[in-house]
């Protein structure tokens, strides 16, 4: 099995452009399951395919199992790939197309067969051997496809959006299977690809989070916003982009303005004389500086009594509810913005024009510097990439 570093990757089109990617340094170990996530337009796919071989590499080295392969062919990186078009041949039936690759390396017959079956078994697959693609479900094609990349036994798996072209019970099913075939690998290691966040939530033992060029960018920007666990870029999120594009709903953010800063943290002010205090490091900003408050919609609470948790009351109005069975969402106008607010099942539910006091989880707060940098907590710092 195989472990991938990449060392200052990047991927120029345009000579003299902005790169699409620009200095990615990574290392993925053998067994580990990394997703790579990010808006359109962001490098996730140009560098699985520069991983896979498929595009070249403008900058940086590239190396699987120890070994250099920048200028190796797709077939010599010990990596297998699976498409998002699924990719499969009408005129083979499930068993040749699961073979194909292994036809190509020469395995022999008997050897290609057994891991074919295998692969069928593991799948669930075993009872459409015979069939063409067009007699299979989407669910099934993809099966086939995953198939033919575990028959190959490679090194390093690498998938490409592969759950775009199903529907959402089928994407939920297929992520539990990619999972556990993943766990049953061993010391493979899996590179995914989506833009999904649910499934790079789910799937991901580290999660790589991508940021597009800037519009009208001259100057190259690091392509990676954040890595780490998922659990900790979604709760510590290191600037204004990854808090941003994390969630559903996405955080809530408000203009605010430094108004003191002491032992117990950092007092903001926001746009309708509203002061918070939030446990930040003091020495983090200046007085006056012009910052964004940001807090998720499940930290935000009804303000219905008095809780040391809980930071000051926040007046707001519910615009729109939203009922979503085992939850509700509260759309409101609040203090210089928008927020949504997030109600669980069984909780009284507001109606459209009440007048809604709201506070936040002290603890859950975030609080960005003019640049968009997180301002570190008191307690904690924001999560490393490694």
């Amino acid at each position: 099995m195989a472990s991938v570093q990449l060392d200052r990757i990047g991927k120029t089109y345009v000579e003299g452009g902005v790169p699409t990617v620009h200095e990615v340094s990574l290392d993925i170990a053998e067994g580990e399951f990394c997703v790579f996530v990010g808006p359109s337009g962001c490098g996730k796919s140009t560098l699985l395919r520069m991983i896979a071989g498929l595009d070249t590499i403008t900058s940086g080295e590239l190396r699987i199992g120890g070994r250099r392969v920048n200028e190796l062919a797709p077939g010599e990186r010990d990596v297998a790939m699976v498409f998002q078009s699924y990719a499969l041949y009408p005129h083979l039936d499930v068993a040749d197309n699961l073979g194909f690759g292994l036809r190509l390396a020469r395995v022999p017959k008997l050897e290609a067969r057994k891991r074919i079956e295998e692969v069928a078994r593991l799948l669930q697959i075993d009872h459409l051997l015979q069939r063409k693609p067009r007699e299979l479900s989407g669910g099934q094609r993809q099966r086939v496809a995953i198939g033919r990349a575990l028959v190959r036994q490679p090194g390093v798996f690498l998938f490409d959006e592969p759950l775009s072209n199903l529907d959402a019970a089928l994407r939920q099913q297929t992520r539990l299977e990619i999972a556990r075939l993943h766990r049953s690998q061993g010391r493979a290691c899996s590179i995914y690809v989506t833009h999904d966040q649910v499934e790079a939530m789910t799937l991901a033992d580290r999660m790589v989070l991508l940021q597009p060029p800037p519009p009208g960018a001259t100057e190259p920007q690091a392509s990676v916003a954040q890595c780490g666990a998922p659990l900790a870029l979604y709760h510590r999120p290191r600037n204004l982009f990854v808090a941003g594009f994390l969630g559903s709903p996405r955080m809530n953010f408000l203009p605010a303005t430094v108004r003191a800063r002491g032992g117990d943290g950092v007092h903001v002010a926001l746009q309708d004389g509203a002061v918070l205090s939030l446990p930040m490091r003091p020495d983090a900003v200046s007085v006056g500086d012009a910052v964004t408050l940001g807090v998720r919609a499940e930290h935000l609470r009804p303000a219905t009594g008095s809780d040391p948790r809980l930071t000051e009351t926040l007046s707001s109005q519910v615009q729109w509810m939203e009922h979503l069975g085992d939850q509700s969402l509260a759309y409101l106008t609040g203090p210089g913005g928008s927020l949504v607010l997030r109600l669980p099942e069984g909780a009284a539910t507001p109606q459209v024009g009440d007048a809604l006091p709201v506070a936040a989880l002290r603890d859950e707060v975030h609080l960005f510097d003019t640049r968009g940098d997180a301002v570190p907590r008191l307690q904690d710092e924001v999560a490393p990439c490694a």
